[in-house]
Formats: structure tokens, sequence, C-alpha cells
């Protein structure tokens, strides 16, 4: 290997991304990432269980949640409580957009990680429903809220990975979850349904 370089984990993951992309994720091995990102595979392993983790390394974001649920001003509606929480993690995604993007791909390929990914929308969603009864609504309201949000999180996350204007994640999460408040208002009556 030639010389150290900084950043090792972050050229594994690009490493990684550009492999699952060429490859695919099954056929991609520790190895070929490793010596893409010019690191031994002992590295790999110091940064990284194994392969799956590059796509589903903890990070930020269910701090962020939790902390922004938590001191979110006063007095607000619980949907309102989980935009704001939302729009504070999307920087989480936003700073590393083409990343994102790639892992999305990879993950929309493959169904075992599919599964994975659900798993961690589940618990993101444990996450704001614990940090909303820490505001003190009771346990229904906040478990209730807290599916809501992750749902209307998904949707505007996945309109984000394909906007092909580039607006923000933070727009597409606004925008979703303003829509849900449609959900429940009275139907307007097309001219036909009106005769």
């Amino acid at each position: 290997m030639s010389r150290w370089k900084p950043d090792a984990r972050g050229r594994l993951e690009k490493a990684a991304m550009e492999l699952y992309d060429d490859k695919g994720f099954d056929a991609t091995t520790v190895a070929e990432i490793a010596a893409r990102a010019g690191v031994t595979e002992r590295t790999f392993y110091r940064h990284f269980v194994d392969k799956r983790e590059v796509l589903f390394q903890p990070n930020a974001l269910a701090d962020v949640l939790a902390h922004a649920t938590v001191t979110a001003a006063d007095p607000l509606a619980p949907l309102e409580v989980i935009t704001h929480a939302l729009i504070e993690a999307a920087p989480v995604f936003e700073e590393r957009a083409e990343l994102v993007r790639q892992r999305q791909a990879v993950i929309a390929a493959n169904p075992e990680l599919q599964e994975r990914e659900r798993a961690k929308l589940a618990s993101l969603v444990s996450t704001l429903d614990r940090a909303l009864q820490e505001r003190g609504l009771d346990s229904a309201t906040a478990a209730l809220a807290a599916e809501i949000g992750i749902a209307a999180f998904k949707v505007a996350f996945e309109r984000w990975i394909d906007d092909p204007d580039q607006h923000t994640l933070a727009r597409h999460i606004r925008e979703t979850l303003d829509a849900t408040r449609h959900l429940t208002a009275r139907p307007v009556r097309s001219p036909a349904q009106a005769r």
C-alpha cells in the first residue's frame, strides 16, 4: 500500500458504493472494496463489521430526531413537531446527497437489504415515539404521530432521491407532511358529484 491517506472510512464508503453499482452488492467482496479505496482489508474491518454495514452504518440521524423532537418549541401540534424534527435531520442526508442516492439504488436492487432498511425505519419510529412521549404526549398519540411522520419521511425521501429539479429534502419533507393535513379534510366535490 502507498503512504497513508486521510479519510479511510470515506474512501471505503465511496469505493463500496462504486463497486455495488458496477458489480452488484452480492458480487462485491471486502477485498475489492479495500483495494479500490487503497487500504488493507484489516483497515476495512476497523471501520465496518461487514459490507452491509457500509450501507447501514450508525449515524447521527436518530440522535438528531430525538433531540429536535424533545426541544421543539411549545406549543406545537404533534405533526408540527415531527415536521420540525425531520427538517432538522435533513442535512444528515443532504450533505452526502450523491452517496445517499447511490446507497438507495443498491438497496432498491436487493430485497434482503430492503428488509434491513425497513427495520431501520422502524427503529426511527420508536425513536420519535419515545421523544414525543417525553414531550408529554400519551402513548397512543405519540405512536400514531411517529408512524405518520416516518411514513411521510419515506415518501419525501423517495421524491427527493428522484427529483430532477434537485429541490432540498427539507422542502420535500415539508410538502409531504403538509399533504397529510388533507387526509382528514372534507373532500371537495367534483362538478359531476354535485349534480
